[in-house]
């Protein structure tokens, strides 16, 4: 999808979350142990994911405060409370990938197809262009994934 050129760098985070979620499908499907999983899971939330939420909750989310924002918010903090079963040292159900990699999914889905070309459409070309300039201040750039063990391989 065509994006206005503020909110780029979010939407091809988003390319790299999906490519996250294949990965882990790509685990389950070869029945690797958890231990291989649980610590990817952990590099992506800490290196890669963690941060895009952030941005998107301190720059683009508090332009418009409404239900699809609110949905949004929550859809990230449901992802974190996942990745948190997964990565913490309580129980653990090995079905927590495929839940982590469906929510995501989904998530990176609503706000391709709804919320960002709602957003595009919603604010003015003035307040996009300054979140343009806010994004690239802070977005983080470079390899997005260089992690070692490439269990989906």
């Amino acid at each position: 999808m065509r994006r206005h050129e503020s909110i780029v760098a979010l939407s091809r985070d988003h390319h790299f979350g999906l490519l996250f979620c294949w990965k882990i499908r790509q685990g389950i499907k070869k029945q690797l142990p958890a231990e291989r999983i649980k610590p990817y899971v952990k590099y992506f939330w800490d290196n890669h994911l963690r941060l895009h939420f952030e941005e998107e909750e301190t720059l683009l989310f508090t332009a418009l405060q409404d239900n699809l924002v609110a949905q949004a918010i929550a859809e990230h903090k449901h992802i974190k409370q996942l990745v948190g079963t997964i990565t913490g040292t309580g129980p653990f159900q090995p079905d927590q990938f495929r839940a982590l990699a469906d929510a995501l999914d989904k998530h990176i889905r609503f706000e391709e197809r709804i919320l960002f070309p709602y957003i595009e459409e919603t604010l003015s070309e003035e307040k996009l262009t300054l979140l343009g300039k806010r994004l690239k201040q802070i977005h983080q750039t470079g390899e997005k994934d260089n992690y070692p063990d490439e269990f989906w391989v």
